[in-house]
């Protein structure tokens, strides 16, 4: 299976992003983290909740698109979307996987995400264990036993079947150090593993005996990206 990486539309017209929003749905290898109308809160979006997409309009009210790279530090694979063409040589100075001058069409999109797969595979091949601080001790764990990580403000503990370890760090920077198509955070105290699912609602993932809810905001994606998985 591809691997899920996870999109945020920069977008400030509402059809267009709708589009977006309705592409990426239909794409197997992409997952719709959510839709902001203007550069400063992608920003703040940013900060608390890394993605691995950022379909980015040109043309944004207060902060322009390709400001608005200028000032990320480490931004993630960039997609442009806009209607005019004459900033396309521009925009590479920025290493932009793809340029979509609007109208574009589905198989146009396809194109596009078929070389976000790509350069995210090149330059990001998947671990299969991290090492945390427990106290004074850098402790390696598999992924593959990790059933769900639970936030405690400042620290998160990781738990696995028999046993689990207390680490500070926040849920936000554990996500970003995942692999995006195993883990995925269903509630703002929870990031679960897929692979150790073993039944789910609406409102409730069940990994074995352990229950968790699943977030109000989080619904969407959490039911979108499950069918995607395919459960």
């Amino acid at each position: 299976m591809a691997e899920i990486l996870r999109c945020l539309i920069v977008e400030d017209e509402l059809l267009p992003a709708e589009l977006l929003s309705e592409y990426i749905r239909q794409t197997p290898w992409l997952s719709l983290a959510g839709v902001c109308t203007d550069a400063i809160f992608a920003m703040e979006w940013l900060r608390r909740d890394p993605v691995d997409v950022l379909f980015l309009d040109i043309h944004l009210p207060q902060l322009k698109g390709l400001d608005f790279l200028a000032v990320l530090q480490n931004p993630p694979l960039v997609v442009l979307t806009t209607a005019y063409h004459e900033y396309a040589l521009q925009s590479y100075r920025f290493d932009v996987v793809d340029y979509l001058l609007k109208p574009y069409d589905f198989p146009r999109f396809i194109e596009a995400a078929e070389k976000l797969h790509r350069r995210h595979t090149l330059h990001y091949p998947a671990p299969d264990a991290i090492f945390v601080k427990v106290n004074k001790l850098q402790v390696r764990i598999l992924l593959q036993d990790i059933l769900y990580i639970e936030s405690l403000k400042e620290y998160c503990k990781i738990h696995i079947a028999d046993r689990s370890w207390l680490t500070q760090a926040t849920l936000t920077e554990m996500k970003a150090r995942l692999p995006a198509d195993r883990f995925l955070r269903i509630h703002r105290s929870y990031i679960i593993q897929l692979e150790q699912i073993t039944a789910y609602t609406a409102t409730e993932i069940e990994l074995g005996k352990v229950s968790l809810p699943i977030g109000k905001t989080y619904q969407e994606e959490v039911q979108g990206y499950l069918g995607k998985w395919g459960h």
